[in-house]
């Protein structure tokens, strides 16, 4: 018994030297009432009317997409295909004056032929607790940029990034093969919240004449839909 004892003790393992890979899980359909609370908060000390510095930057440009944008959720309405797609994106960033509690705001405008997404994401000056706010509106592409720009299209996520702590994030579920939609009505008033945002900024930053006009800058023969498997690189090699 003794001598069985010491083999099976020789074939223990040993114990695991690899770092253990804590996994944070956020709740975007249903957040706590302390998450819903921070994501007002954060919300409210947004500026409705803010003065903005000289600084400023436009560009814009297209982008190979290889995987779903971060937008997606199991249940939304959003077109996927199978094959990787070619992003036009137009982005504008300011930068606030003075002390303000925000220290710059970019917009950013993508359309890869399916859907249509804003993002706006504003970043704290002085990031204690809160490092940055971001809010997100989607649409499939059956229309113009231009009208997707000036539909003042509703808020469908929001999402708080935090110093030294996991995100809060709060987004539009739908029916999924799981189960039915859950009832969000408690959160209707942050996501008017994050919409009335977004609608300001829109016009502040002058979203509606500047998306489709640059938009119209990048060649449309660029627009083609990339295949898997395919590089959509050109050789420098003459």
């Amino acid at each position: 018994m003794l001598t069985a004892f010491a083999a099976l003790c020789q074939q223990a393992p040993e114990a695991s030297t690899q770092p253990q890979v804590k996994v944070n899980v956020l709740n975007v359909c249903t957040p706590s009432a302390a998450d819903q609370k921070e994501i007002s908060e954060a919300l409210s000390r947004i500026p409705t009317r803010p003065s903005f510095a000289d600084d400023f930057e436009i560009s814009h440009g297209r982008s190979t997409l290889d995987q779903s944008p971060n937008f997606l959720q199991p249940g939304q309405n959003a077109k996927i295909s199978d094959e990787l797609s070619v992003a036009s994106y137009v982005r504008i960033r300011r930068e606030f004056a003075g002390d303000a509690a925000f220290s710059n705001v970019q917009y950013s405008f993508s359309n890869d032929g399916h859907n249509m997404v804003e993002t706006l994401v504003l970043h704290v000056r002085d990031p204690k607790e809160l490092i940055q706010v971001s809010m997100e509106d989607s649409a499939s592409a059956i229309g113009s940029a231009e009208s997707m720009v000036t539909a003042n299209t509703p808020a469908s996520r929001i999402r708080l990034e935090r110093f030294g702590k996991s995100s809060i994030a709060l987004a539009r579920c739908e029916a999924s093969e799981n189960g039915p939609a859950p009832d969000q009505s408690a959160y209707q008033s942050l996501f008017d919240s994050a919409s009335h945002v977004l609608a300001d900024y829109r016009k502040l930053l002058g979203v509606r004449r500047m998306v489709p006009a640059e938009l119209a800058q990048i060649p449309s023969t660029w627009n083609q839909p990339v295949a898997k498997g395919k590089s959509s690189k050109t050789s420098d090699t003459k």
